[in-house]
């Protein structure tokens, strides 16, 4: 029996198998878990289906997370297709690359508009949605990163985008704990995943991140997958509103570790 043997799992945000959707896919699918799969459009199609082809997935549905109509009709399939969902996964995130690079204060009215309703908004949305769907005991699940409450360079408008993603757990966690459902956040380490590539500098982000932290190590989607296994499964059953960190314990570090002499 598995961690999440019995549970139905639905994923907002598969886009290929670089994604950290598709690590925390395949955790869920080792662990018991019936899967579910929404990508954004059509383009993405003939990536995600191999990938759903692989763990043996058989609801695969377009969603355009943007359109209150489609969220509905994807919830409304959801309900038909598994009756109720014991866990929602939001992998969303999605910013203008015109406001991921330069001055922060050189964001647009447009811009910021779109990546909060795209980033944020979306996983309130989906959170409403599929609430009358969602079993006693189940998990919604989002990601972020630590550019929500440092500042990263280039990541601009996605770093106040994921500051309100936090918040809005924490509001629906408040909001969901009568119903026994739980609402938590992972901030991965940074992951070449196609949203990552997005942003100007990350290689040399990248590069750094495993210089500084602690264990001087990268992660990998994999490793998104397991904690995501224990914050959706009954071992996590009391944690909520929380943002857990998985990343090599960068997020504790105030400066990099000096050099050695002679190094």
């Amino acid at each position: 029996m598995g961690l999440l043997s019995g549970k139905n799992a639905l994923i907002f945000g598969l886009a290929n198998d670089k994604s950290i959707a598709w690590g925390i896919a395949q955790a869920f699918a080792r662990e018991g878990a019936t899967l579910g799969f929404s990508y954004a459009g059509e383009m993405l199609e003939k990536r995600v289906r191999p990938l759903a082809a692989q763990l043996g997935v058989n609801f695969v549905e377009q969603c355009d997370v943007a359109s209150d109509e489609q969220i509905a009709a994807v919830a409304e399939r959801a309900r038909a297709h598994f009756g109720e969902i014991d866990i929602l996964v939001h992998s969303i995130g999605f910013a203008n690359k015109d406001e991921l690079q330069g001055q922060f204060y050189n964001t647009s009215r447009a811009g910021f508009h779109l990546a909060m309703d795209i980033s944020v908004f979306s996983f309130v949305a989906l959170a409403k949605a599929f609430q009358p769907i969602m079993r006693p005991g189940g998990a919604l699940l989002t990601l972020t990163y630590y550019g929500s409450v440092k500042v990263a360079p280039n990541y601009n408008m996605m770093g106040v985008a994921k500051a309100a993603l936090e918040s809005s757990t924490r509001y629906l966690a408040r909001d969901f704990g009568p119903q026994g459902i739980r609402v938590n956040a992972i901030s991965a380490g940074p992951l070449r995943t196609l949203a990552a590539m997005g942003v100007t500098g990350f290689r040399e982000m990248h590069k750094n991140f495993a210089e500084m932290n602690p264990m001087h190590e990268n992660i990998s989607i994999d490793d998104v997958g397991n904690a995501a296994v224990y914050l959706c499964s009954n071992w996590a059953a009391h944690v909520t509103g929380e943002i857990h960190y998985v990343d090599s314990g960068y997020n504790i570090m105030a400066a990099p570790e000096p050099e050695k002499k002679g190094e």
